[in-house]
């Protein structure tokens, strides 16, 4: 089994590399549609805009691969968000895996937005990858925009309002946390993501 991490300008691409080098996965960095057919599941990391995200897997082909991708296929903070239908920000389209549009936050007393730090994720429905992980358990969280509950929601967080953290849609997955970030649960729940059957 070899895993794809697409290089999608994420500044956290490398950490999510480190993360799973240490559950002994072989990786290989996906830059182009001609890398896609040597891995059997892929990770779509990020952190920056939704804007420069779509621009640079637009640039790269990967956006008609991806949205024909059929098998497992795990989105990280804005990759979980670009695989919806459309982001406020920067007002872009998204992947359209996941229904929806992703939202800002709304701010409200006492909630600092960017969210950034810990917060409990709350299960919602079963989900492969929250196998052995607490519901309530703590993940790190770096965000200004969220999406929204849907039948895609496997759990929950609570910053100001509730959104999606974890969701799921056939053989696509997202997360709103940073799980190589967050511990022995994040580094769980990237075990469970390789040990989903391809």
């Amino acid at each position: 089994m070899c895993l794809g991490l697409i290089d999608a300008g994420g500044a956290n691409l490398g950490s999510v590399r480190y993360a799973l080098e240490r559950l002994g996965v072989a990786v290989q960095t996906v830059r182009e549609a001609a890398h896609l057919q040597d891995v059997d599941r892929l990770i779509l990391p990020g952190v920056g805009s939704a804007a420069e995200g779509m621009r640079r897997l637009n640039a790269q082909g990967l956006t008609t691969p991806l949205r024909g991708w059929r098998r497992p296929l795990l989105g990280i903070c804005l990759g979980m968000q670009l695989f919806y239908e459309a982001s406020d920000e920067g007002d872009v389209p998204g992947l359209g895996l996941l229904t929806g549009r992703v939202r800002q936050m709304t701010p409200s007393p006492g909630i600092r937005l960017p969210q950034m730090g810990w917060n409990r994720v709350h299960t919602a429905a079963p989900c492969a990858l929250l196998d052995g992980i607490d519901n309530g358990a703590r993940m790190y969280f770096v965000h200004g925009y969220a999406a929204p509950i849907s039948p895609a929601t496997r759990a929950t967080c609570i910053h100001g309002e509730t959104f999606s953290a974890v969701v799921e849609s056939g053989s696509t997955y997202g997360v709103q946390f940073h799980p190589e970030r967050s511990g022995s649960a994040g580094a769980q729940l990237l075990r469970n993501f390789v040990g989903l059957p391809g």
